[in-house]
């Protein structure tokens, strides 16, 4: 049963629909690139399709507009892979159970794919068109996008010969983004030795917070589920004498962990004092977080005495010392731009690996040097502790330029439309933009796009009427240039 079918643009969520129904998050992209192939050839499009499941296709501009230059309409074919913990759903085979409560799409109880699955929709809705007005279109479809821009930083662009591109990468309407955050993913890797000992193994949980996207949510003051439970295991350590068994929180650096869950093996006769302090920290926890995490929770579950293999002494203490004193989150605001963030960090991922502790952060800066900074406190930090140290993905920032013919463009095709100026930002998070700026340094770059709540949550959802009104500007900006 097709949930989309009466909604307008119908072909945009015709589009849309086919592609939730293709699993695609990052690492998992063969199979709707080959979607994205598929289409190409049923059309008699030309296309290129990379080794990593990147796609080209391009399509001859419409009657009237062959002497108009050629735009590229880019968007990213993977997806944040999140959900809730009470739903049983595999990424790697299930598609999407999409949902439409009153304007908005979602998936249940997972994410939507919105990001970036809107923009994919809207590209091949206009390659498919016998009607629409527009000038020659290399749609460029990337993948990996969501973990570390890989498909951009692996496509061979020389095919590509427009100076101008359309990326459909933003979520709010109304807002023309002209620059974006550099960044780089972050590793520390922390020997671990462990010991057998026969003790009562507890559960640590730190649930219940909103979580989202390091670099959109990342000024909105959200608890981090793995700097919570740092400060909880610190707590406890004070209590009384634990031990590490296992600790895990979050999936992807980019995204901010929403919950965490630390294995303890502690001393039967000092439950009742750490559950007496999880009460506390709980009711704390709840007060210093009722804006931002209203729902933030800390729970402990006894579980039974048994034989287990923890991490001894000194590696627990390391692991305490580490989730108390790293950096996470806002470390400096721009100072060019108001209300922007201008470099922070996420320590998205956190678990254990047979005998090491690994923490991963997604680093973002605007400045190169001060993302190169970042990144060197965290090595001094790890060697300090004897770990090993790793960094990868890294992409450049995408500076504003003074002079855009397309931003020109834009800005009055939307006055026309909407009757009002649009938002001209930079924002913190990364965009492809940056990536295809430094290959092709004469590229003109706009990045916009509909509606789209809580992305990179089980709760992202996608306004149907946002997104219409978006096509209808999309389809006017192809008119003008």
């Amino acid at each position: 049963m097709k949930i989309l079918k009466d909604i307008e643009p119908a072909k945009v969520f015709e589009f849309f629909e086919e592609l939730c129904a293709i699993p695609h998050g990052s690492g998992n992209t063969k199979a709707i690139s080959d979607y994205i192939v598929k289409f190409a050839k049923e059309r008699n499009l030309k296309y290129i399709q990379d080794e990593s499941n990147n796609v080209i296709i391009f399509k001859n501009a419409s009657k009237g507009k062959e002497n108009s230059p050629s735009v590229i309409i880019q968007g990213h074919l993977d997806m944040v892979c999140e959900k809730d913990a009470d739903i049983e759903f595999d990424f790697e085979k299930d598609g999407l159970e999409l949902e439409v409560n009153g304007d908005m799409i979602s998936a249940k109880g997972t994410t939507l794919g919105g990001d970036d699955g809107i923009a994919v929709a809207f590209a091949l809705a206009v390659l498919d068109g016998k009607d629409i007005v527009h000038p020659a279109i290399e749609a460029v479809f990337t993948v990996d996008e969501e973990i570390g821009l890989l498909g951009a930083g692996a496509i061979d662009t020389a095919p590509l010969k427009s100076k101008m591109l359309l990326n459909i990468d933003s979520e709010e309407e109304g807002t023309l983004l002209v620059g974006c955050a550099g960044g780089a993913q972050a590793q520390m890797e922390i020997p671990v030795v462990k010991a057998a000992c026969e003790k009562l193994n507890v559960k640590i949980t730190v649930d219940g917070l909103l979580g989202g996207h390091s670099g959109v949510e990342i000024d909105k003051k959200r608890a981090n589920s793995n700097m919570v439970m740092g400060r909880v295991l610190n707590s406890l350590a004070n209590v009384a004498e634990i031990s590490v068994v296992d600790i895990k929180g979050g999936m992807k650096d980019n995204v901010i962990p929403n919950m965490t869950v630390c294995e303890l093996a502690v001393d039967e006769k000092d439950f009742d004092a750490l559950n007496d302090k999880i009460t506390e920290l709980d009711k704390i926890l709840k007060n210093e977080y009722k804006t931002s995490d209203s729902n933030i929770s800390v729970k402990i579950e006894k579980g039974e005495i048994g034989n287990v293999e923890v991490f001894d002494s000194e590696s627990t203490k390391t692991a305490i010392f580490l989730l108390n004193n790293v950096p996470n989150g806002i470390m400096d605001m721009s100072a060019d731009i108001e209300n922007l963030v201008e470099t922070s960090l996420n320590l998205g991922i956190l678990k254990t690996e047979a005998d090491k502790l690994v923490l991963s952060w997604g680093v973002r800066s605007s400045v190169a040097t001060k993302k190169a900074a970042l990144i060197e406190r965290l090595k001094n930090m790890c060697d300090y502790v004897g770990g090993s140290f790793s960094v990868y993905g890294d992409y450049p920032a995408w500076e504003y330029k003074r002079d855009s013919k397309l931003r020109d463009i834009m800005v009055e095709v939307y006055e026309k439309q909407y009757g009002k100026k649009p938002n001209v930002e930079a924002i913190h998070a990364g965009l492809e933009c940056g990536i295809f700026c430094g290959k092709m340094p004469e590229l003109d770059c706009v990045s916009f796009g509909p509606d789209i709540k809580d992305i990179h949550t089980s709760k992202e959802r996608l306004s149907i009427s946002s997104a219409k009104r978006v096509w209808e500007f999309l389809l006017n900006v192809l008119e003008n240039i």
